[in-house]
């Protein structure tokens, strides 16, 4: 919660507000977000306008998720630039926006955190990665393709031809012309 009463309500006025405040929850999405009790820093400046409090700067923080690729962990930072306007009650910005459109200002406070988790939940990845070349895991054995030796594959049996190798006695070791060469190619 930020006060405006020293802001007052002439447009044109001007506040700057430095903070450094702990998240009070995990806000983000389910793979990465900003994790519960981490300080996010905020450099905003906060503006009187004829319809409400006009609020300009930057957010940063560090996140944490699990690649979407791979299931690793990993740390990152997040920085994002905010512009909202915090209508005041009764303003016509109020009166012509449907419920929960616009931000209030309410009794000389405006309230932050909806906007915050609204801003970082839009800025942050749906499948966030370790790393922009992570090759995730190998679809056969699982294992990260980051860490499998050079030429990591599996010979795969056609099922359809399954049945005439057992009754060769291929199966322990297919032979090339039975091995599935789509599997190979993915």
């Amino acid at each position: 919660m930020l006060g405006t009463a020293a802001l007052g309500r002439r447009p044109g006025s001007m506040q700057t507000v430095e903070r450094v405040v702990p998240a009070q929850r995990r806000i983000g999405l389910d793979l990465v977000a900003i994790p519960e009790g981490t300080d996010i820093d905020l450099d905003l400046k906060l503006e009187a306008v004829s319809e409400g409090v006009l609020v300009t700067g930057t957010l940063s923080a560090p996140v944490a998720g699990e690649c979407s690729r791979c299931l690793e962990p990993f740390t990152d930072d997040v920085e994002l630039r905010l512009t909202e306007l915090f209508a005041y009650p009764d303003s016509a910005t109020d009166e012509t926006t449907e419920e929960d459109e616009v931000y209030l200002v309410e009794d000389e406070q405006i309230d932050l955190e909806p906007l915050v988790i609204d801003s970082v939940g839009l800025a942050l990845p749906l499948q966030p990665l370790c790393s922009e070349d992570c090759l995730g895991l190998c679809s056969e054995c699982g294992v990260r393709l980051a860490i499998a030796e050079s030429g990591h594959g599996h010979d795969i049996l056609d099922p359809r031809w399954a049945g005439l190798a057992a009754k060769f006695g291929v199966d322990s070791e297919p032979s090339a012309n039975l091995v599935n060469t789509e599997a190979e190619e993915k």
